[in-house]
């Protein structure tokens, strides 16, 4: 059996708020958006990735807990990061070494969102 995790569902204070974060930052809105039955927005990336956003108010969450996009290398993980500080975003961590390029962020309801790169794994 083959499986891929294609949505993420997220409670959020301001529905176009959120969307225009992730639309901008992380490529969402390039495929069709759409409305559940309950009112839940849907908006998809180029990848076919659903991100489901749903009104209310977020609970709290486990410190380590995250999600993460990958980006194709590390100087666009750099660029991304000096765009999102130059708007505004806050960055609550980062890491710059020759494994790993990330850093995580806030989204505008306070959860940690990471952009990463890492080098392809090596056979063996």
């Amino acid at each position: 059996m083959s499986t891929r995790l294609d949505h993420l569902a997220l409670v959020v204070r301001d529905e176009e708020r959120s969307r225009t974060f992730y639309e901008r930052w992380f490529g969402f809105g390039a495929g069709p958006s759409w409305r559940a039955g309950d009112g839940t927005l849907f908006v998809r990336d180029a990848h076919g990735f659903n991100l489901a956003l749903s009104t209310g108010e977020p609970g709290a969450l486990p410190g380590f807990f995250h999600f993460g996009f990958s980006l194709p290398d590390p100087a666009a993980v750099r660029a991304l990061h000096d765009r999102m500080v130059a708007a505004g975003v806050t960055v609550v961590e980062r890491d710059d070494e020759p494994d790993d390029v990330s850093f995580k962020c806030l989204d505008p309801d306070g959860y940690k969102v990471e952009a990463s790169w890492e080098p392809p794994p090596t056979a063996g």
